[in-house]
């Protein structure tokens, strides 16, 4: 528990129906008592929505609804209020100030997620997840984020984590009295168990590619020459016109960028300007950023136009985008098949497809090769790793086991005592066990003010 009392606006800031101030702290009752009259006359009672009026020096001046939560039956596990008034910027300021007056001090970015944790009642994975939801710009993030939040994640982990004490614990029997029979687990089991939990450790850790996809999006280029129909591409798979398409070479001279979602992918699309030979000193410029594009993307859509032969500058884009060893995360987009129905297009890389962007003709195909990247990547949702943080501690726990299978097949008990212990304590880092004050502070630094 901590002794100060925090508050803060916990709804975005603007015009609404409704504003919420969150109080949390041992001075949360009195605080409310000081700036809220029920229109009962009595005190609101723990977990019962009291309306009332809100007042401060200058008198009343609205009309709304408080809640209290007496510890620890809260989110924070403190004393915590809620009130709720109107969503005008001068009644929610007014409301913030009295709050201030009353005793509360402002709440810094992410305090009452992070009391929570420290509270015991969220685990670092789910405080993470919270997060997640509230960032979450696709349907599988949040469904990602919701399942986190509500322990699958942390139960996996913490499932993990026991099998590692108690095989500590075998093998610190067998190092201190290895005549007593004491051990659970012979070392060819314990071995065995080792890489047991070693494979799943790797597979929760293989997860971060796809959590990080739906977390923070796929770097997408649209790359390609000239009139080969990159904006017509970028306006389908967005579902409205947002780039410019003209018959006129050279219409996009810098780079359009917009997100679109496929197969629950969020595609951060970069349409960039067409690559041609001759270009004026304008055009050259944005065939420059087009290549700085293509040299930072993780998934490359390469449009060509399969109503006419493939020219020298679309085979010298391929042979660029394999130099660069992207040819296993590009899929070579074959566009106007309405107006070649019959073509054929030459094999360029293992993943390609034929459409019409102007009629929408294959665009599932489209869709379909991306999520075969990137979507059929989706893991078990109830262990996806989204943190870069998670994943490294995984990491980091799945190679001391490997050096503790090494070191006890090699009959260095200790040794492999040792390497098993910095696994738990790295696998204890992922849900907060082990974690320490400053990575705590860093991660939830970057929640907003009032969560």
């Amino acid at each position: 528990m901590t002794d100060t009392t925090v508050a803060a606006v916990s709804t975005p800031r603007g015009k609404g129906g409704v504003a919420m101030i969150r109080i949390t702290g041992p001075e949360a009752r009195a605080v409310l008592s000081r700036v809220f009259r029920p229109k009962s006359g009595r005190p609101p009672e723990a977990r019962q929505a009291v309306y009332g009026s809100f007042f401060d020096d200058g008198g009343v001046f609205d009309d709304g609804v408080a809640v209290f939560y007496a510890a620890p039956a809260s989110y924070t596990g403190e004393d915590t209020a809620e009130l709720c008034c109107h969503g005008g910027l001068l009644v929610t300021e007014r409301l913030l100030s009295a709050v201030l007056a009353a005793g509360a001090q402002p709440a810094r970015p992410g305090e009452f997620s992070k009391r929570a944790f420290l509270n015991g009642k969220l685990t670092l994975t789910e405080a993470e997840a919270v997060a997640g939801i509230i960032d979450a710009v696709s349907a599988k993030r949040l469904e990602i984020g919701v399942r986190q939040a509500g322990g699958s994640l942390s139960r996996r982990i913490d499932g993990l984590y026991r099998r590692l004490v108690t095989l500590a614990a075998s093998m610190r029997a067998y190092i201190d009295y290895p005549d007593e029979d004491l051990a659970d687990l012979t070392p060819r089991e314990a071995a065995a168990e080792l890489s047991a939990v070693r494979a799943e450790l790797d597979a929760l850790a293989d997860s971060h590619r796809y959590g990080r996809a739906v977390s923070e999006g796929v770097r997408t280029v649209l790359v390609g020459r000239t009139n080969t129909g990159k904006s017509s591409l970028l306006n389908l798979l967005l579902g409205f016109e947002r780039a410019l398409v003209s018959d006129e070479a050279g219409t996009t001279r810098d780079v359009v960028s917009e997100t679109a979602v496929v197969c629950g992918i969020p595609l951060l699309l970069a349409d960039t300007a067409g690559l041609r030979a001759g270009a004026g000193a304008v055009e050259q410029a944005g065939i420059g950023k087009s290549l700085e594009q293509l040299e930072r993307a993780e998934l490359v859509l390469a449009v060509f136009d399969l109503s006419q032969p493939l020219t020298a500058e679309d085979y010298g884009l391929a042979d660029r985008i394999r130099a660069l060893g992207k040819a296993g995360s590009t899929v070579a987009v074959f566009n106007k098949r309405d107006l070649a129905p019959g073509a054929v297009p030459p094999v360029l890389f293992d993943r390609q497809v034929c459409i019409s962007a102007r009629t929408g003709e294959g665009k599932d195909a489209l869709e379909q090769a991306v999520g075969a990247l990137y979507g059929g990547l989706e893991p078990d949702m109830d262990a996806v790793i989204t943190s870069a943080r998670q994943a490294a501690a995984l990491r980091r726990a799945s190679a001391a086991l490997g050096e503790a299978k090494e070191a006890l097949c090699g009959g260095a008990q200790d040794a492999a005592g040792t390497e098993l212990d910095a696994a738990i304590a790295a696998l204890g880092e992922t849900d907060g066990r082990s974690v320490s004050e400053a990575v705590v502070a860093e991660i939830f630094s970057r929640f907003c003010v009032g969560k």
